[in-house]
């Protein structure tokens, strides 16, 4: 994979421990990190963990265990996409380029619902003057919902802005990052996300 990655013009660090990954993650803050679920010592689950209290780089997870409920445990401790083994690579290639092209997407524009404060070009979230945290994929949802408020953005609208796909396959994953940005939000003044049952997800600024 390091061929494949090198030849696509990517400059590639790897490691095979959890341990030494961990490390290499946080001294040369990459664009973008593979996982293996399966590692020694430390899997791959509370790698992130341990990575997302000092980073919030994106994440891809790679896995042979293809149950939603280890999706839904990728997604909750901070994988930005999930990918089951086994895989092509065409397939790991589409997805790391949504992830860096979603990551590093610049603007000038900055958004202003009630007490949060969204910088589109630097991509971080502020309730007031305190700053919210937000996963690369989060911020994603978060930018797709608020580029018009008060309007329901679908399941489908979501995925193919993550995925490049339909939601069929990833219904779960996009309520999970949902929940998850719900619960961060819920601190902020003016603003709440609702959800319309079968059809998407809308912000609503309220007084």
């Amino acid at each position: 994979m390091t061929e494949v990655l090198s030849s696509r013009g990517y400059e590639v660090a790897t490691a095979t421990e959890s341990a030494v990954g961990l490390d290499v993650a946080l001294k040369t803050r990459p664009d973008l990190v593979i996982l293996d679920v399966m590692m020694p010592r430390l899997d791959g689950f509370d790698l992130l963990r341990h990575l997302r209290r000092h980073s919030r780089v994106p994440v891809i997870m790679l896995t042979a265990r293809t149950a939603p409920e280890d999706r839904i445990q990728g997604l909750n401790v901070g994988a930005d996409d999930y990918l089951a083994k086994p895989f092509i690579v065409g397939e790991l290639l589409a997805r790391i380029r949504a992830v860096l092209r979603r990551t590093h997407r610049t603007t000038e524009q900055s958004t202003t619902l009630g007490a949060l404060r969204i910088d589109r070009a630097r991509r971080r979230v502020w309730n007031g003057s305190l700053e919210i945290a937000l996963t690369a994929t989060e911020f994603e949802v978060l930018e797709l919902l608020t580029e018009a408020p008060g309007t329901i953005v679908s399941r489908d609208t979501i995925a193919r802005a993550l995925y490049g796909r339909d939601a069929t396959a990833y219904e779960r994953a996009i309520d999970v990052h949902v929940s998850h940005l719900r619960k961060k939000l819920s601190v902020v003044g003016g603003i709440s996300i609702r959800t319309f049952r079968g059809s998407g997800y809308m912000v609503e600024p309220h007084v």
